[in-house]
């Protein structure tokens, strides 16, 4: 039996890469056509939306989706790779309290620009930066705009210098890099001691299964664990079509009267009367044009 088309909210542990994650659903679901959306670092944990079948060709328009972070920060040292996997670069003092942080976390809500960590996968002269990095290099690279649309203090240890935040966030945000920023403001460094991802979009914890689970149910279970691409796409606005608009959307024709001129808008799920999936359009002026066609 093929495998189904829809999404796997994975809830990832700390150890695979995310590539490590989609390699196994390969061979648990028998078929090479599996990818994920909102790659996670090795150490984190979380929060992994994977595509299966014809639902890898959505998973650029859930990648877009706002994200939420748990973050565990450790203040007084800066390392290597922002994060506790790196070599300590320098020690410093702390001496700010609760007031101080929260200010310092404040400051870093609305739109930012940061520079990439050189660990990261962003392609500077055609190789990423993790690859020089991996040679000891530092590439100079620009800063990018990023959104924080929240950044709580959810607790603090002033006896151990450590905070957990609570981070909501545009895609393409390194919480890595606003931990570090916060160590900067407040004059005593600081590194990302743990990272979990609690939701991308609406897609949280409350539908998340770790591969370890899917590994143990029957195939039927695990089929029935997939979510159907309408459901994935809950988070964008849906429109229903029934006869010549079906008809239209099956040969991946324009949807009223798209103006060329006009800017695209954000996706929208074109669903049949049955509520599954047909299409991702873009509102353009008027009309909608067709971004993925999957019938």
């Amino acid at each position: 039996m093929p495998a189904p088309d829809g999404l796997l909210v994975v809830d990832k542990h700390a150890g695979p890469t995310s590539h490590d994650v989609v390699n196994r659903l390969r061979r648990l679901f028998a078929t090479k056509r599996v990818g994920h959306a909102g790659t996670l670092d090795p150490p984190a944990t979380g929060i992994l939306l994977v595509g299966l079948e014809r639902a890898t060709r959505i998973l650029q328009f859930l990648q877009a989706l706002p994200k939420a972070y748990r973050a565990e920060v450790a203040f007084g040292a800066t390392t290597s790779t922002q994060d506790a996997t790196g070599r300590v670069l320098e020690e410093r003092p702390c001496g700010f309290g609760l007031d101080d942080l929260r200010a310092a976390a404040a400051s870093m809500v609305g739109e930012i620009r940061q520079v990439p960590p050189m660990v990261s996968a962003v392609r500077v002269g055609g190789e990423r930066l993790y690859q020089a990095a991996r040679r000891g290099e530092d590439v100079e690279r620009p800063a990018r705009a990023v959104t924080v649309y929240g950044l709580d203090v959810a607790s603090c240890d002033g006896a151990a210098w450590e905070a957990t935040l609570e981070v909501r966030c545009s895609s393409g945000t390194y919480v890595r890099t606003l931990a570090a920023d916060i160590g900067e403001l407040l004059g005593c460094g600081a590194h990302l001691k743990t990272l979990r991802r609690t939701s991308i979009g609406s897609l949280g914890e409350a539908d998340a299964v770790t591969v370890a689970q899917l590994e143990a149910m029957e195939p039927d279970a695990r089929r029935a664990a997939v979510m159907p691409m309408g459901a994935a796409m809950r988070d964008y606005e849906s429109v229903t079509v029934s006869g010549d608009e079906l008809q239209a959307v099956g040969h991946g024709r324009s949807l009223g009267d798209p103006d060329p001129g006009d800017a695209e808008g954000p996706p929208v799920a074109i669903l049949d009367p049955d509520g599954r999936l047909l299409a991702v359009y873009r509102r353009q002026g008027e009309g909608l044009r067709p971004a993925a066609v999957l019938v």
